[in-house]
């Protein structure tokens, strides 16, 4: 893909090999505790949300990787695009393993709509990072405005669908909203 040499794919891939590896020494399922892989799962409030392939909360990945290049490319600018996603993958994994941590899952549990959520298995860790990296390189590809009219149509969408995104998972975790929750758990 153009912006990224062969260097930087190997970056990448080490970079997400690393963060798989921290995932197994967590302790995460590598797959669903269902025993079942599935492409797509799209019930949020069930034992295989976060477990699969992709979710909901896939959107709000990709949007992470529009964010990610964003930043980048107003705080790092003349850096190598690889550069910029080495640390987008590296800022992603982080998150990932923090949310996986007993904190984020038990305030997870706590104040958003996740009820018995248990955290999410590698599969879904690891695509969750795949899908910033797509949201990160579509971006790179895109003028800022279709990047930020495709980020209000995802969160939007998610909005209507699921009621919840991006923006609401943030709020609801740093600065919970009893009104909000009761409204989600409603849908």
């Amino acid at each position: 893909m153009a912006g990224i040499s062969r260097t930087g794919w190997l970056v990448a891939a080490a970079l997400l090999a690393l963060f798989t590896a921290i995932l197994f020494a967590m302790g995460r399922p590598p797959i669903c505790p269902c025993g079942t892989v599935s492409l797509w799962h799209g019930v949020v409030q069930s034992n295989q949300n976060s477990q699969q392939i992709s979710d909901w909360y896939s959107f709000s990945h990709v949007i992470h990787g529009f964010i990610f290049y964003g930043l980048s490319r107003w705080l790092i600018p003349r850096r190598p695009l690889w550069v910029a996603l080495a640390l987008a993958i590296g800022i992603e994994g982080a998150w990932e393993i923090l949310e996986n941590s007993s904190i984020i899952i038990d305030r997870y549990r706590e104040v958003t709509m996740a009820y018995g959520y248990a955290g999410d298995s590698i599969l879904n860790s690891v695509s969750d990072a795949l899908f910033m990296m797509l949201g990160f390189l579509a971006a790179s590809r895109m003028r800022w405005w279709a990047t930020l009219g495709l980020a209000i149509i995802f969160e939007l969408f998610t909005l209507w669908t699921i009621r919840d995104n991006l923006t609401l998972n943030v709020l609801m975790l740093v600065s919970p909203v009893e009104a909000i929750k009761e409204w989600q758990a409603g849908g």
